[in-house]
């Protein structure tokens, strides 16, 4: 696939406007000419895609759309999920989960702590997210960053000894792993309802994912949503857990976006995990994002 992509992605060879040049040293691309607002080619699309597989984040730049065009663009990849924090979605659009740290009449717009571990969006249900993409709305002048890692080269880099003790083994996932922790620390944060509860019962997936695209394997677990190995005892689960944890996120493997308005990042959630770094509590940040629906892990 990077051959083809290689060759596609010339300016020389395509009559497309799009262009496409890598950020990071080893995820994430940035994206030029690309309007959302207009029909894709089945071309744009494919070239868009084969970047979204080689690069694990794409960075589209000064997209002025309407959240219609973002759920029509982001359908294009798949079926959209929708968040269990159902009264954090933007008004006639179910799709969209507002990240935002803004109060309105005393009560928050959006889901203000969003990203506060490292995770990767969804893993807690059983077809986790095959990607996510976030606009953004409204920006402070200072911080909101939002880090990524890739999890292949987590997993190429893993030592040998890590590599053989957690071949074949499986965690489980869950929405409430840190949920009331989150709560303690951000009384905005909602309280979950029994009919919320019940819709993120914890699941089970590999702890080394294969990509049903790229073919690669990738470390699939998170502080965040990742409780505990299947079968091993509590102490041995907890600290192969924390190795990993650590292993995954080293500074070595990240790319940091500074966001600019108008961006609309589209990440891999299948090859990366994410952080948001966090936003001064005077400044507005606002973002949408929609959520593609992924396959079961193996």
């Amino acid at each position: 696939m990077a051959a083809n992509f290689a060759i596609a992605d010339s300016p020389a060879r395509t009559a497309s406007s799009i262009h496409i040049s890598p950020l990071g040293d080893h995820l994430g691309a940035e994206v030029w000419g690309l309007d959302m607002s207009e029909p894709l080619s089945s071309e744009d699309f494919s070239r868009i895609h084969q970047a979204h597989l080689e690069h694990h984040v794409l960075v589209f730049r000064e997209q002025h759309i309407t959240p219609s065009q973002q759920v029509e663009f982001s359908r294009r990849f798949g079926p959209l999920q929708i968040h269990v924090l159902s009264q954090f979605a933007l008004a006639g659009h179910p799709e969209i989960l507002i990240i935002s740290n803004i109060k309105e009449n005393g009560q928050p717009i959006g889901l203000g702590d969003a990203g506060h571990f490292w995770h990767s969006d969804l893993s807690y249900v059983e077809k986790p997210s095959l990607g996510s993409m976030l606009h953004a709305q409204e920006l402070p002048a200072e911080g909101g960053d939002t880090l990524f890692a890739n999890q292949h080269l987590a997993w190429d880099w893993l030592p040998e000894h890590l590599k053989t003790a957690v071949q074949g083994l499986h965690a489980e996932h869950t929405y409430l792993a840190r949920y009331e922790e989150l709560r303690a620390r951000n009384p905005w944060r909602p309280q979950l309802t029994q009919e919320q509860i019940d819709k993120v019962k914890p699941v089970v997936h590999p702890v080394v994912r294969t990509h049903p695209e790229n073919g690669r394997k990738a470390l699939f677990v998170s502080e965040h949503f990742t409780t505990r190995i299947v079968g091993l005892p509590e102490d041995e689960s907890r600290d192969l857990l924390g190795q990993l944890f650590a292993h995954s996120t080293q500074p070595a493997l990240q790319y940091r976006h500074v966001w600019q308005p108008g961006d609309m990042v589209f990440w891999d959630n299948r090859s990366v995990v994410h952080l948001a770094t966090g936003t001064p509590d005077h400044l507005r940040r606002k973002l949408y994002r929609t959520t593609i629906e992924g396959s079961v892990p193996y």
